[in-house]
């Protein structure tokens, strides 16, 4: 293997390797861990560190996410391994060709990877990747006739959500936010609807819920899922 094949090899682990941990991230995600955790604890099963936290108690609390946690370990065992052989791969190429081409040939793939990874990191990007990946997890879910819940965040004992309406809910449905007064009534805020269309709404008191809008809410992560008849896209049931 010729160096600019080596470089390109291990470009290209590095690339499929920051994409299983997005992946992962997400299908945690979308089994109730906060964005922040999923990623550590992604990050940690997938390198095999070991690394243990208070919050791994979240992971093995669930049969679901004890099952993903399983996958995602013998995902990560495995491509170690391809990891280290293609890092050999390219020192032993290194070592065998000339030291100036060898540098410009491992460079170019390495500075396309890097511009890959800093385009990903833009907000629509994200975006596109959560959505696909959630529609994809919505054909394998078990709650086909609930709404999906995926908490993005934790403060303190309030949980910030974000809701994918299949339908709405019968006392939810054809009323305003102000006739609804989630927040006084339902200790639920609504900070962001984004409708099926990807257009934004910055909720008012005549926002009205429809089939297809991505709702953001801060409120007790249960109540969520009461109110807007949402659960987990991989529940243990």
């Amino acid at each position: 293997m010729n160096i600019y094949a080596a470089a390109s090899l291990f470009a290209i682990l590095i690339l499929l390797y920051w994409i299983i941990s997005e992946v992962f991230t997400v299908l945690f995600r979308l089994i109730g861990l906060p964005e922040e955790k999923a990623r550590f604890q992604v990050i940690s099963l997938l390198t095999g560190a070991g690394f243990t936290t208070r919050e791994s108690e979240l992971i093995l609390s669930s049969r679901s996410r004890r099952r993903l946690a399983r996958i995602t370990m013998l995902f990560g065992y495995v491509f170690n391994i391809t990891f280290v052989s293609a890092v050999v791969n390219v020192f032993l190429s290194v070592g065998t060709g000339g030291l100036g081409s060898s540098a410009l040939s491992m460079l170019i793939p390495l500075a396309t990877v890097t511009a890959v990874l800093v385009l990903a990191k833009t907000r629509e990007v994200r975006v596109w990747m959560d959505r696909k990946i959630e529609r994809v997890a919505d054909r394998f879910g078990s709650n086909r006739n609930l709404n999906g819940v995926m908490r993005i965040d934790e403060l303190g004992a309030q949980n910030i959500c974000r809701v994918s309406l299949k339908f709405v809910p019968e006392d939810l449905e054809g009323k305003t936010l102000s006739e609804l007064a989630l927040k006084p009534k339902r200790k639920i805020l609504v900070l962001m609807v984004e409708h099926a269309d990807r257009s934004s709404e910055d909720p008012g008191a005549k926002t009205v819920f429809r089939p297809g809008d991505r709702i953001t809410v801060c409120g007790e992560y249960r109540q969520i899922c009461r109110v807007f008849q949402a659960q987990e896209r991989f529940s243990d049931d």
